[in-house]
């Protein structure tokens, strides 16, 4: 058996552990799709009929705030998935999501996936476990946001990517490719300006190290210490 197109499902935690005599079926009942950089891919109160996986890229999951200002709620790399409250409740989309970068998704129709579902516990497990982790990640986060000042923020938020794509070493942690600061300013619920002030705070301070679009976190364990409460 020729396994080479099924690779990319074995990195995406929801079906690490199927066989893949299983994964080829998978495989067969969705369909690659490309998207560019700033592409839409799917807008929020649109209808939820088909699930999301990204085998390439990067895309942000946003909405528009009361007065039309968009809030990126979270940054998803490769191997993540969404559109599974849709799928799930059968509402519509709760938020919009773009391309960050050129991506290629793999895409499950809501039917498949249901079905899929009902006939792999193991799949409906580890389903249930990453929308619990990212419900408790986004309550900590709203609570974070909510209470904190500036400072505060701006650090919620640089350990929410670190959390999810950052890279530990001898207890220092590596962002390779840091969200655009306006992108920033959109999850800490701020201004761009203050995203500029407080990371080159932070560098001042020796708490972190900025190269580009790569960030250092210096002592990963005493700025989650400082912030992460």
């Amino acid at each position: 058996m020729n396994t080479t197109n099924i690779d990319f499902l074995k990195n995406i935690p929801l079906f690490s552990d199927l066989d893949d005599d299983t994964l080829q079926k998978i495989y067969k009942s969705g369909l690659l799709q490309n998207f560019r950089k700033n592409s839409v891919i799917l807008s929020e109160e649109d209808a939820g009929s088909a699930m999301f996986f990204i085998v390439e890229g990067k895309v942000k999951v946003s909405r528009s705030s009361g007065d039309g200002k968009e809030v990126i709620l979270a940054i998803l790399n490769e191997s993540d998935f969404f559109g599974e409250m849709a799928i799930l409740d059968g509402m519509t989309r709760s938020a919009t999501v773009t391309a960050v970068e050129d991506s290629k998704l793999f895409i499950i129709q809501r039917a498949e996936f249901l079905e899929l579902l009902k006939n792999y516990p193991e799949v409906s497990i580890a389903l249930l476990q990453e929308l619990s982790r990212r419900l408790r990640a986004a309550t900590m986060k709203i609570k974070a946001l909510s209470l904190k000042d500036a400072e505060g923020k701006v650090a919620t938020v640089l350990l929410q990517i670190a959390d999810e794509v950052g890279k530990i070493r001898q207890g220092i942690v590596e962002i390779e490719d840091l969200p655009y600061q306006q992108e920033l300013a959109n999850m800490a619920g701020t201004s761009r300006e203050t995203i500029s002030r407080t990371l080159h705070s932070f560098a001042k301070k020796g708490m972190i190290e900025l190269e580009g679009s790569k960030v250092k976190i210096l002592d990963y364990e005493k700025f989650k210490e400082l912030y992460g409460q």
